[in-house]
């Protein structure tokens, strides 16, 4: 897709988005009744982020519905992820306009940084954002608390910071300190 395209989407997305505020329609997200299982997430048309329920409660996700994730061993505005650690924890795409990056729900301020390859990724709360490859459908949170790559993977919060609690039922994944990307 040619950059003036996904401007041309971006801009559209964001009409779309001010219309609907404006006739004072919205989308509410709320965990009360709701099961441990994911829902749809609130993302609008050609966003990078949106909240869906999880295991873990609420969490951010990416435009797929897919769990976003922080590593530990990042500092806010600053990526250590390899290109051999982007392999099994993609990044989350940079917007080209950051104000259309995020959903309601999203409370986190978003921005963009660089990854180590040099590849514009998006933040929340100044952390850089990934996903993990071992997520097969959106709502999975399989990445949560695994200890690779110099530090611990965390889902995101709506808010920004890590969601650190292992998903019921289902202990903490971790590899052998030492050994990053062991059991992949």
């Amino acid at each position: 897709m040619s950059g003036s395209t996904f401007t041309l989407r971006l801009l559209g997305a964001t009409a779309t988005l001010m219309l609907a505020a404006a006739c004072g329609s919205s989308t509410v997200t709320s965990g009360a009744g709701q099961s441990a299982t994911p829902n749809s997430p609130t993302s609008p048309p050609g966003g990078v982020l949106g909240v869906a329920r999880t295991s873990l409660g609420p969490a951010l996700v990416d435009s797929k519905g897919f769990t976003v994730y922080m590593l530990t061993a990042d500092t806010p505005g600053h990526s250590t992820c390899s290109a051999q650690c982007l392999q099994y924890w993609p990044l989350v795409p940079a917007p080209a306009a950051i104000r259309a990056a995020s959903a309601q729900g999203v409370s986190a301020a978003v921005t963009a940084t660089k990854a180590t390859t040099g590849a514009s990724m998006a933040a929340a709360g100044g952390w850089p954002l990934y996903t993990f490859v071992k997520d097969k459908a959106p709502g999975d949170v399989s990445g949560e608390g695994v200890r690779t790559f110099g530090g611990t993977w965390y889902a995101v919060s709506p808010s920004g910071t890590a969601i650190k609690a292992a998903p019921a039922g289902v202990p903490a994944a971790s590899t052998p300190s030492g050994s990053p990307g062991n059991g992949y």
